[in-house]
């Protein structure tokens, strides 16, 4: 089963998700929080696989409850996934840095949450290429090139000349099919690369992987990979 807990200020809101994902044979819903302090709390105790986090909430909002969740080493096998308006939403950007693992709009499609919890909790990256690449897109553009992370720079600086072409294509919003067309690849090839590439540098996922592409200057905004 596929633990998740749901974090959002409206109960009615909460109910809702609960109903739709209690439905499903292979997901239970183990713990609702009505703020991001309350999330953090039942997340230490209940070790969930999943928590669907609305990124606005009054007082300790999601974003602050995303970071704590993704920096405590206690909860490595939990992953959010950040409940919001998208075009609003201007914090969605620092939720990828602080480890965030996927983004859904709140108006979604039922059968699109669902999958999306299931996608995540296999360690897959959880928007379909469109999404990503708007995603991406908006991040290229806030993004300050000339600020180099010294830090992940020397992590890149650790894949092999194969391994970045592969991290430049995944900063682009490719999918696995893609970067092994791209690069004449097979595309359990271009897994693997993208694979070796995710564990040297210590990404939870390819939204991070994008983060890391961006802040260490491999990738820069305007470029085309």
């Amino acid at each position: 089963m596929i633990k998740v807990l749901l974090a959002d200020d409206q109960a009615l809101v909460r109910s809702g998700f609960r109903a739709l994902l209690d439905a499903q044979r292979d997901i239970e819903v183990v713990g609702e929080a009505e703020d991001g302090a309350v999330a953090v709390r039942l997340a230490r105790r209940l070790r969930p696989d999943i928590v669907l986090m609305d990124i606005r909430m009054p007082g300790h909002d999601g974003l602050a409850a995303t970071r704590e969740i993704v920096a405590d080493a206690g909860l490595s096998g939990t992953r959010v996934i950040v409940l919001t308006t998208f075009t609003d939403d201007s914090y969605v950007f620092d939720a990828i840095r602080f480890g965030a693992s996927g983004f859904l709009v709140k108006d979604s499609e039922p059968a699109e949450l669902v999958q999306a919890i299931r996608v995540v909790n296999g360690g897959e990256a959880l928007l379909a290429p469109v999404v990503t690449r708007t995603l991406i897109a908006e991040f290229a553009a806030r993004a300050r090139p000339a600020r180099v992370d010294r830090r992940r720079a020397a992590l890149i600086a650790t894949l092999t000349d194969r391994e970045r072409e592969v991290v430049t294509h995944v900063a682009a919003g490719r999918t696995n099919e893609e970067i092994a067309r791209e690069l004449f690849l097979s595309p359990t090839t271009a897994k693997t690369h993208v694979s070796r590439a995710m564990t040297k540098l210590g990404a939870r996922d390819r939204a991070q992987v994008v983060v890391m592409a961006y802040e260490s200057g491999l990738v820069r905004p305007g470029w085309d990979a």
